[in-house]
């Protein structure tokens, strides 16, 4: 049930509001939906699982050695009540594991460039929507692969827009980058992504030119052209993606989203940002743009 996250993240006391439509779109389910369940709200039970969850989530980040009996261990020392069964549900339900990392793979060859590189391996950025970064991952599932499209801000390393989806089409970059642009209102921004087909495409073309946005492209076979994209990757590839076999592709879709929106976003802190989280970052800096 992700209806709470969606309300979580629109709501008006939220550091960084995200619009209804663009959670629900990404999530893969639609507004009314949303504010069908608005009216008929979790049960009292759904909200305590919610609540051990996102505790359990918090005491696995600390220490990501710990298994469920930990956690249910440290779940109890903070007051909670719950059996060890119940804390081994949940846990298995989100996937609180031990990380076991590999590559994510790559396929078929880079084409012709359709833009210059205007970011020549220079990923800072002096102000928000200055610079975007934009790439594909995919992973398997029992039910077939899945596919993510990212999009990062050089600012603040946050991810400003994203789509999931079970075929890697234009539509999957498409849908990304408007998902950012909704967010954002950019202007004049540069839109840094290697050679794929996804992003040579002329309905992604076409996109960033409605916007307003600035093309930019790699080398051939340079991966440090992306590196910076390649290392949020990276992490998700590690906390999430092969944390365990997913059976299903809406359990894995769900996981990615709660990762990025929750973890990475307003947990995670990075050394480049001043130990802050991205969320932090964009709240603290008065250069910081509020979506």
């Amino acid at each position: 049930m992700m209806y709470p996250l969606v309300h979580e993240l629109a709501a008006k006391v939220a550091p960084i509001r995200v619009p209804v439509v663009v959670t629900c779109g990404v999530l893969g389910f639609s507004p009314q939906a949303y504010y069908k369940w608005l009216k008929r709200p979790v049960s009292d039970r759904d909200l305590e699982n919610a609540y051990l969850t996102n505790a359990a989530v918090d005491i696995h980040e600390d220490d990501k050695e710990f298994g469920y009996r930990f956690i249910a261990d440290e779940l109890r020392d903070a007051g909670h009540k719950c059996s060890e069964n119940r804390v081994q549900r949940l846990c298995s339900r989100r996937g609180l594991f031990s990380v076991h990392s590999r590559k994510r793979g790559k396929s078929g060859r880079p084409g012709p460039p359709v833009h210059d590189d205007l970011v020549l391996r220079d990923f800072k950025a002096s102000q928000p929507n200055e610079k975007w970064l934009t790439d594909i991952t995919e992973h398997p599932t029992a039910e077939g692969k899945l596919y993510l499209c990212a999009v990062k801000d050089c600012y603040s390393n946050r991810i400003v827009g994203y789509s999931i989806d079970t075929r890697m089409k234009s539509r999957l970059a498409v849908s990304a980058l408007r998902n950012a642009v909704a967010l954002r209102a950019p202007v004049g921004t540069i839109v840094h992504s290697d050679r794929g087909s996804q992003f040579r495409s002329r309905k992604f073309v076409n996109e960033l030119n409605r916007a307003g946005l600035a093309g930019s492209m790699g080398r051939v076979g340079a991966a440090g052209d992306n590196a910076a994209m390649e290392s949020f990757f990276a992490l998700l590839q590690k906390n999430v993606l092969n944390r365990q076999r997913w059976q299903t592709r809406e359990e894995l879709r769900i996981a990615i989203v709660i990762w990025i929106e929750r973890t990475y976003h307003r947990r995670r802190r990075q050394r480049r940002l001043g130990r802050l989280t991205p969320i932090e970052f964009e709240s603290i800096y008065p250069v910081a743009q509020a979506a």
